[in-house]
């Protein structure tokens, strides 16, 4: 799936709840989470990190809306959905954006920079 990244990116996804798709990228400073999440409000994400546990979720609201019009086919999937990724020491978890745009639901996860050695001299006794 990935080459070097964590191989058990989703392996705790929970079967219970509907999937959404996701693209997932990287490149030489982070990595990119794209999840397809259509005709939702940002306000109704959750995400979350927990230990190095990063859950994505949506939690369907009742429609209450009153209307004159009774619908006779509805084909919008609105479902709740719950991912889970188990991300690797790669990741600085403290950097961690997102962003909901067009139907979708980034996240940016940035790469933690190397440490870099830093040249010394050694003192003759």
């Amino acid at each position: 799936l990935i080459n070097s990244f964590p191989e058990n990116w989703n392996k705790d996804a929970q079967p219970e709840w509907s999937t959404v798709p996701v693209n997932i990228s990287e490149n030489a400073v982070g990595y990119t989470i794209d999840l397809n999440a259509t005709g939702r409000s940002k306000e109704d994400f959750k995400i979350g990190l927990d230990n190095s546990q990063l859950t994505i979720s949506f939690e369907k609201k009742e429609e209450t809306e009153k209307s004159e019009f009774v619908k006779i086919r509805s084909e919008f999937n609105l479902d709740s959905f719950k991912r889970v990724f188990t991300l690797d020491e790669k990741v600085n978890v403290d950097a961690i954006e997102a962003k909901y745009e067009n139907g979708i639901l980034k996240i940016y996860l940035p790469k933690k920079e190397a440490e870099k050695a830093t040249p010394k001299q050694i003192t003759i006794l």
